[in-house]
């Protein structure tokens, strides 16, 4: 066991001295292996982040442990003949499916509703185009996981009342209110003067898509402004984090019987559970990854060819050190494991200057974009396994042919 223990160090000693020897050209070989590498682990880590930004976006969007209920609602595309079949058979949803919701669904910790249309705002000279105007109850904050970054969120009282007041967007506070508090001031909707509450948080963007142009005002003044005859969407929030699916359900119970369907009747609405969006985006990123990353390791290969190449030369250059070692007893399964060895050593040398490249650009992407790149663990031992893996393969040719030298004709190459 000594003897294999001094043979392997031993190998590994003269394999850092022959890297050593040459090093620019070592650093040459080592070129393919750690862009092969760097390339792996930072596309991973891209993947990796894009879904953490994306699902961060979500929720910001969309709070957390949070459900929807729509006239029509679907977690993929409909065609033509499923779209009409729901709007011939679904309900517009109205004030009264949420107040029995609010009652009935024991499991929900608040249920709320809102309605939206795309509008423009205009005050002072200003215009913005592609606003949205939300009529909202008060509770969608709750529901919603919103942050109010100044001043405060509409009150139940507000809605009770149909007041006259207005939460800004960030993009909207930005363009009408660049340097001022607008807190406590005058913003026109549709044209009617409103007292600003508050300010909800910046969200956004997301891929470029603004998605702070918005603001909120009760919903019972959305209806003095578009009438009552309203499809509002409902939205719950789940009392107990990891029940959501349970909540919906008993939701979805709870307005079949107040919509009178028995049986096998199917629903006359829809539900969209926002726990499935990241389900579908972990899907997406995944298929993103089965693409990409196969076509990284493509360099790794590239690699491993001119790791094969060099040792290749490496073997012509010290024919008479092979030839003298085995004509003082070494076997050719030594000898074979020596160069093996040093490939081996060479790519993972190269693996780990790979690394430290992979981790210099993804803090460089982190800290310059809002992208947060994260080098996870699998793509870490991925790249590492598969560039020892080439180097194993890259010096099978260069050692097998070192192995096989005739000793005599060996020494007489000098």
């Amino acid at each position: 066991m000594r003897t294999i223990y001094t043979f392997y160090a031993d190998a590994a000693r003269i394999a850092l001295q022959s890297i050593f020897a040459h090093k620019l050209r070592a650093f040459l070989t080592l070129i393919g292996i750690i862009i092969g590498v760097a390339s792996v682990v930072v596309v991973g880590a891209a993947i990796s982040g894009l879904n953490t930004y994306v699902v961060d976006k979500m929720s910001k969007m969309l709070g957390t442990n949070h459900f929807m209920i729509a006239r029509i609602a679907s977690h993929g595309e409909l065609s033509e003949e499923e779209l009409e079949k729901m709007n011939r058979r679904n309900k517009r949803l109205r004030w009264a499916d949420m107040e029995w919701l609010q009652q009935y669904c024991e499991s929900c910790s608040a249920v709320g509703a809102e309605v939206g249309r795309g509008t423009k705002f205009e005050q002072d000279g200003q215009t913005f185009y592609g606003g949205i105007i939300f009529g909202v109850t008060a509770n969608m904050v709750e529901i919603e996981d919103k942050t109010i970054a100044e001043g405060r969120f509409i009150q139940p009282e507000e809605v009770e009342n149909s007041k006259l007041v207005v939460v800004l967007g960030a993009d909207i506070k930005d363009k009408f209110f660049p340097d001022a508090d607008p807190v406590g001031q005058e913003f026109k909707v549709e044209g009617l003067p409103m007292r600003v509450i508050g300010v909800e948080e910046r969200r956004g963007p997301i891929f470029g898509d603004l998605i702070d142009k918005h603001v909120y005002i009760p919903l019972t003044t959305y209806q003095r402004f578009f009438g009552r005859d309203l499809d509002l969407q409902l939205h719950g929030k789940s009392r107990e984090k990891g029940a959501l699916q349970y909540t919906i359900e008993d939701a979805r119970k709870a307005l079949r019987d107040y919509h009178k369907l028995i049986g096998s009747e199917e629903d006359d609405f829809g539900v969209v559970n926002t726990e499935t969006l990241g389900s579908q985006i972990d899907q997406f990123t995944g298929a993103i990854a089965m693409v990409v990353t196969p076509i990284t390791l493509i360099s790794l290969v590239v690699g491993g060819i001119v790791v094969m190449n060099i040792m290749l030369v490496s073997v012509t250059e010290r024919t008479f050190e092979i030839g003298l070692r085995k004509a003082l007893g070494a076997r050719r399964k030594q000898v074979l494991l020596q160069f093996l060895i040093e490939s081996s050593l060479l790519c993972a040398l190269g693996g780990m200057l790979g690394l430290f490249a992979a981790s210099g650009i993804s803090w460089a992407v982190t800290a310059l974009t809002p992208v947060t790149m994260t080098i996870t663990v699998g793509y870490i031992l991925l790249a590492l396994g598969v560039s020892a893996g080439v180097g194993m393969i890259a010096g099978i040719y260069p050692a097998f042919k070192a192995s096989r030298l005739d000793p005599i004709i060996a020494l007489t190459r000098n």
